[in-house]
């Protein structure tokens, strides 16, 4: 079990709202009768959604109590698995990738642009309370390193300047653009493809 932090603030009640509720109903669809408290991953992540991007223990509670299972049991996943917070992050949640691609990369110069821009410390709150910032293990975008993940979206091709000018945006609540940032779609070569650019010719 992973060490965790967990906010000390906690709201007394928590439920899905009508979206959600509907959308939990739906999943629990996908699991035969006696084996729905294996939709419990997904509730966390929609109760994480709903409550900006945290999760309290009141919604564990609440977890635990629809799929009929003990409270210690959805808390063990919830404190297992890093994509869950467990404390306020705010609206944006920056997670810097620095497994060695991205640290070959320039991915530390991505985590001084969040020191000077967020916060010095990770998982601390920026002055306006709109986000903070991590160091996780890969992404599995190695090779648009170095790379960040904003909430759901992956940011690619970065470097320090490119980071400031995101966090910027963020910081004022303003929309950013996800995908790489060097031009590239998706994980194709900078310029074009190289390599097999006449099929036909390619196959004789």
């Amino acid at each position: 079990m992973s060490l965790k932090k967990i906010s000390k603030e906690q709201p007394d009640n928590f439920q899905f709202n009508d979206m959600n509720l509907k959308t939990a109903n739906e999943i629990i669809k996908n699991y035969p009768k006696g084996k729905e408290q294996s939709a419990v991953m997904s509730f966390l992540y929609l109760a994480q959604r709903q409550n900006d991007n945290w999760i309290p223990l009141s919604a564990m509670k609440y977890i635990a109590k629809r799929l009929n299972m003990p409270y210690i049991k959805v808390y063990e996943v919830a404190t297992f698995y890093s994509m869950y917070n467990l404390s306020p992050v705010g609206k944006y949640f920056v997670q810097v990738c620095t497994t060695t691609p991205c640290m070959i990369r320039g991915a530390y110069k991505l985590v001084d642009a969040c020191k000077k821009k967020i916060s010095k410390e990770q998982n601390k709150l920026s002055s306006n309370g709109n986000c903070s910032w991590a160091e996780v293990e890969c992404l599995g975008a190695c090779v648009n390193a170095p790379m960040m993940q904003i909430n759901d979206d992956y940011f690619e091709d970065l470097d320090e300047k490119k980071t400031s000018v995101i966090l910027d945006k963020i910081l004022r609540n303003e929309n950013v653009e996800p995908g790489s940032y060097r031009g590239r779609k998706n994980s194709e070569p900078e310029n074009n493809r190289k390599t097999l650019i006449d099929l036909k010719n390619a196959t004789r």
